[in-house]
């Protein structure tokens, strides 16, 4: 019986290797090629591969999210951080992730100026205190998605807005109330992590103040009133995208005045308006 020729993985050259790792996210070559051998894992090391860090995925495919919330899973998440950035070596354009803290933020503001699109969702303990170093320091900023974290607040957008002139898509997406609901029921989600509502109507005046660049802009579960969207139309008149699902303080009136502000509009998501007559 004859043999079986087997491939030597090992004799793949580095750019190889670079090429064939550079097809999986973040998860999979961390759970997968950085565990088979030493040459593997510092080639998943090499900066190239380390320009984006997205761990969406990760997110959207996971069903433990109670655990999310612990401080144990919150230093995983600032460690990970730390780790790509020290990786990236400057050259980390792309951040996607949940959970983080002030540490890690701080540590990507001092050392990612290439920064361009930043997700830092249900993050209740990013504050100004690292926002403020990201507004001042990341200034090549084109996106920002700070849905649910309460705790960035309109101070923080006023400083992202006045340093990075190039934003052009920002999502202030806010928690709906099942979910709400759902968290309170898990003793390890700290309760004031889970301000349901922001400021609505500030918000809505700090963008049109200090964004008035956006293309892109999604608030949905927003508090925000016909008066404030109309003076955000006003002000951000070249955008082309709005998401406004689950507002229920709009009305079908509001929002028509509104948008006739914005020439340049392709796409609207409007709330369900016969639903929030009965909110």
């Amino acid at each position: 019986m004859g043999s079986t020729l087997h491939p030597d993985w090992t004799e793949l050259t580095r750019e190889c290797l670079i090429d064939i790792f550079s097809r999986l996210s973040m998860g999979k070559r961390w759970d997968g090629p950085m565990l088979v051998c030493k040459k593997w894992m510092n080639v998943c090391q090499d900066t190239s591969l380390n320009t984006v860090l997205d761990l969406e995925a990760e997110f959207l495919s996971s069903t433990d999210t109670t655990y999310w919330w612990s401080p144990e899973f919150e230093e995983k998440i600032d460690s990970t951080i730390r780790s790509v950035v020290d990786q990236s070596q400057g050259s980390l354009k792309e951040i996607r992730v949940r959970h983080c803290t002030n540490q890690s933020f701080s540590y990507v503001a001092e050392r990612c100026p290439n920064l361009e699109v930043l997700w830092v969702k249900y993050s209740p303990k990013v504050t100004i205190e690292s926002m403020k170093k990201i507004a001042l320091n990341c200034t090549k900023l084109k996106e920002l998605d700070i849905s649910c974290s309460y705790e960035i607040s309109c101070e923080c957008m006023e400083l992202v807005g006045t340093n990075c002139k190039n934003l052009q898509v920002l999502k202030r997406n806010l928690m709906q109330h099942s979910e709400v609901t759902r968290l309170k029921r898990y003793a390890c989600v700290t309760q004031q992590y889970l301000s349901f509502e922001t400021l609505g109507n500030v918000d809505a005046y700090t963008i049109g103040r200090h964004m008035r660049q956006l293309k892109h802009l999604e608030l949905r579960y927003s508090t925000l009133t016909d008066k404030a969207f109309a003076h955000l139309c006003k002000r951000c008149s070249k955008l082309e995208y709005l998401d406004l699902v689950g507002s229920r303080y709009l009305t079908s009136v509001g929002v028509a005045n509104g948008i006739s502000s914005l020439k340049s509009l392709k796409e609207i998501k409007k709330p369900d308006f016969a639903a929030t007559l009965f909110y």
